[in-house]
Parts: structure tokens; sequence; C-alpha cells
């Protein structure tokens, strides 16, 4: 969002096709008068309240669009949309201008829109007596103090009369709203949720940076900044903490013991280094750096423990085998004995050949069985999350394995640097140049496979590990409340379900077997003739 000192300016620039290159639609909510009315009105407001500095008539949203939008919607429409959408929150006019850069790389929205709102009937103020009014347009106590030498009104200066308007107000005062620090943070949220509703593709859905979560936002490089090379190489140093949060989630770190170690060594350092030596920013690397290697062993201590535990574990279910169901659930394999559960001792009597006296003992005992038992509820329905979570346990699975990679890696660097540590005499002259390429080459691995890891997340349509977790949890949790139903659906249901399931499968035989003898001696009539 920025401030606009001359909307009118503004408005011809972002409108224009002589201005603009690549300017698809031009969409406003009112005239262009409004917008000069708007800008007297500002104006006067401003010389009123003598603040210092520039007057600003109104303010601008700039808005990216995903790249598949220009060959999804038309640009009339769209731009409509995303306008209309603005009005009917804020209650403001409107004036948007749906743009591509030169290279057509970025498409965007230009939103200029107004902190005041139109008045239903212009508010009027009449003079009780004569007023005087400087050069400068301010109001004076006497006649005088308007008066040249010559006791004529100066020029510039003017008297408004008893009775007579000397103040008209078309606008309401400025909404405070727009001026709020959260107010830029709601309208990213607004336009993120319509954009990701319009979106065809999940990889291209986008999310709103949260500045108090567990990474660490990149920044922009503008065109021709000064300041590109520095940007660069901090970007890349918040790149390597985000991957490294990553790793943490998937390595079973919990959020708080995260959030703890980035306000330890990240935010408090950045705030000290700020009071101690000032403006700094090429001190932020040391810094991330610092904090990258602290969340790192405390990764690695959690990943020696998960994987002693995992030992023992192992060497129990060596001692209880299990078996996989069907379902993908695990049971215990159970000895097969001569007592059989209650519910298996249900048996059915065959089908006979005399069918009439079949039929006649079946059809009371089913119409009393309707009477007496109640309908069957149908089975429990998967929902959505439910059914999405064998997709996201592959994930899952992939990142652990990816995860286990990345710390064999480590194990082997770790092997290496202990090895360098211990030469001596000779062979460190000799080995240490030799063992360092062989760090130098492993770290650089490890670097690729950490940055593997959070591209697994973005390949399924997820913007970081941690939004891909919170959705497993949610689907985890709502695959286990299904399970829940169905077994206790099963166990109140099933073998109920299962007799009556007999009982329409013996009734389909007797239709069948009546029909089979209805039409042999039609047969055998056909053939004497």
């Amino acid at each position: 969002m920025s401030k606009l000192p001359d909307v009118r300016g503004r408005i011809t620039y972002i409108s224009s096709h002589a201005k603009q290159e690549n300017l698809y639609a031009v969409y406003e909510t009112t005239d262009r008068r409004y917008w000069t009315e708007l800008a007297k009105c500002n104006q006067q407001e401003f010389e009123k309240s003598g603040t210092e500095g520039k007057c600003i008539e109104a303010r601008e949203f700039i808005i990216a669009l995903p790249e598949s939008f220009p060959n999804l919607y038309e640009p009339d429409k769209l731009l409509q949309l995303f306008t209309d959408r603005f009005k009917e929150r804020y209650g403001v006019e409107c004036v948007s201008a749906l743009h591509h850069n030169k290279r057509k790389t970025n498409y965007h929205i230009h939103l200029i829109f107004s902190e005041r709102e139109l008045l239903s009937e212009p508010i009027e103020k009449n003079a009780i007596r004569n007023m005087f009014y400087n050069e400068q347009g301010k109001h004076v106590r006497t006649k005088k103090e308007i008066l040249d030498e010559n006791g004529n009104v100066r020029k510039g200066c003017k008297i408004v009369k008893k009775g007579e308007v000397y103040e008209r107000s078309l606008f309401t005062a400025k909404n405070k709203l727009f001026k709020q620090e959260n107010f830029v943070d709601e309208v990213k949220h607004f336009y993120t949720d319509l954009i990701n509703l319009l979106v065809k593709d999940d990889k291209e859905k986008l999310h709103v940076f949260d500045s108090s979560g567990l990474y660490l936002a990149t920044k922009k490089i503008g065109k021709n900044n000064p300041k590109a090379e520095q940007i660069q190489t901090d970007n890349e140093m918040r790149m390597r903490w985000n991957c490294e949060v990553d790793r943490a989630i998937v390595s079973g770190v919990s959020e708080t013991e995260i959030q703890q170690i980035k306000k330890k060594y990240i935010t408090d350092r950045i705030r000290e280094s700020v009071d101690i030596f000032g403006s700094q920013p090429e001190r932020l690397g040391s810094i991330i750096i610092t904090a990258v290697t602290a969340l790192a062993l405390l990764i690695s201590k959690v990943l020696d423990k998960a994987r002693k535990l995992s030992a023992k574990f192992f060497e129990k279910e060596l001692l209880q085998p299990i078996v996989e169901s069907s379902e993908g659930k695990t049971a215990e394999i159970i000895p097969q004995t001569d007592k059989t559960p209650k519910q298996e001792q249900i048996t059915h009597k065959e089908p006979t050949d005399d069918l009439s006296t079949q039929q006649r003992t079946l059809q009371p005992k089913t119409q009393t069985a309707e009477q007496e038992t109640p309908q069957i509820p149908p089975k429990p329905m998967m929902s959505t999350e439910a059914a999405a979570y064998p997709k996201l346990l592959k994930v899952y699975k992939e990142l652990n394995r990816q995860n286990g990679i990345i710390f064999d890696a480590e194990r082997e660097r770790n092997e290496l640097e202990l090895e360098r540590d211990s030469l001596k005499g000779l062979a460190k002259l000799t080995k240490k140049g030799e063992l360092q390429s062989r760090i130098d080459r492993k770290n650089e691995e490890i670097d690729l496979l950490k940055v593997g890891l959070s591209g697994i997340a973005k390949r399924y349509g997820f913007q970081t590990v941690h939004d891909f977790y919170k959705v497993l949890v949610v689907s985890k949790t709502a695959n286990a409340d299904y399970q829940d139903k169905v077994d206790n659906w099963e166990k109140i249901y099933g073998i109920k379900a299962q007799h009556d399931t007999m009982q329409e499968k013996i009734q389909n035989l007797q239709r069948r077997t009546c029909q089979q003898k209805e039409q042999i001696p039609q047969r055998k009539d056909r053939g004497a003739r």
C-alpha cells in the first residue's frame, strides 16, 4: 500500500494506454469528478490542520496475481470482481487498472481507493457575520488584516458576507481503519483467500507470511536497488534458516523449542546489535548462522534419542509379531482355537427344493423381523479430510525418508571432522587438505538435501513443511474418527447387516428358480412345434 499526494495524476497514469505498455482493463466505481472534489476536500482539510509535509489525497494497493489468470479469466470481469469486493467490504469508491510489466512476468492490479465517503447531502455552514480570509485562505479576525495601505482588499484575500456559505463539506472524515498497522495484513488475507478460490492448480495457492511464526521472510529485490547484493545475501541466509526449520519439524522438534531458538538467537540478538552498533544489515548473516547451528544441534539430539527409542521398540515388536489387514490396520496374530465368538456362531439354513414350503416359512419371519427390529442406519461416510489421509501419509513417509538421508550424510560429515581433528604430525600436513575438501563437498550435499526436503512439501502444493503438518494432523484425526465410527457400526449392526444380505440372496435365488421353472414348459412346447 502507498499514499497518494496527487490522486488525479496517479489515476491518469495507471489508466492511460499512452503511459502503460500492457494495459488490459480499467474499472471505476464512480466518475472522475468525484476524485477532483475529493482532492479539493483533502487539501482544504490539510491546510486547516496546519500539518507539515504532503497532503494524502488517497491510497493505492498493488495486488500481484498468479500468471495463470490471463489464460483463465477475462481481464474486465476479473478486475471488476476484485474492485467490487473491496468496495463492498470497506464502502469506499475505487479506480483500478489491470497491467502486465514490460517482460510480462508480473500480472497485477492497481487499486486506488478513497479514505472518505461521499455524504448523502452536503453539510453547509453559513456565516453569522462577515468573515475575512487572507492570501493563504486562513480566517482572520478583522477586516484591517486583509487591507493594503490604500484601504483596499489585497489580492488573494476574500470576504464572506453574513448569511453566505463559508464552508461546504461533501465527504466524511477519513476512516481511521486505513491508517492502522494491521489494515494491510487484513487486506492481504482478504485478497489471498479470493485468489486461492480462483486458482485451478493447488501449487499456485498463496499464503500470507506470518512474521511471528517459525520462518523468516525474504525481501523482494526491486529494479536498480543499490542494496541488491546485500539483500540477496540476506535472503540466502534466511532461506537457510527456513530449510532448517522444515527439517526440525520433520525430525520431531516442537514448535515451542523452535520459537525459543528463533527468539534467543535471532530476534533478541538483532535487537541487541541495533542498540549497540546501530543499523548494520551485514551483521544479519552471522546472527542467522549461529541460530541455524543451535537448531541443527537440537535436531541431532532429538534424532539420536528417537533412533535409540525405535531400536528398543523394534526388539519388543520382534517378540510380538503383527500382521497388516486389508484396511491398513495392524492386529496381533491370534492362534486358532476350537472356541469361536458368539457372533460367528450364526448359521443359516440352506435353500431346499420345496420352494412353496420355504416361502411359507420365510415370509412370516421376515415380516415379524421387520416389525420388531429397527431399520439399520447407513454405514458412516468418509469425509474429505479423512479420505486425504493415505495420500498425506505417503508425503509424510517421503519427508522422513529424505530426513534419514540427511541424518546419514551429517553423520559421515561428523566422522570426517573427527578424523581431521585427530590428525597429528606428518599426517596432519598431508591428509588435512584432502579431508577438508571432502568435508566441504559433504556440506554442499547436505545443503542440497535440505533444500530438497523443503521442496517435497512444495511439490505437493504446500508452501512449507509446517503447513503440511497442520493439514496432516487434521486429516489423521478425521481418519481416526471415521475408523472408530465404522468399528462401532460394524460391532452393533455388522452381523445384522450380513444376515439381511443373506436373506436377500436367498430371496433372489428363489425368484430366479421360479422364473426358470415357468420358462421350461414353454421351451418344450416350442420344440414340439
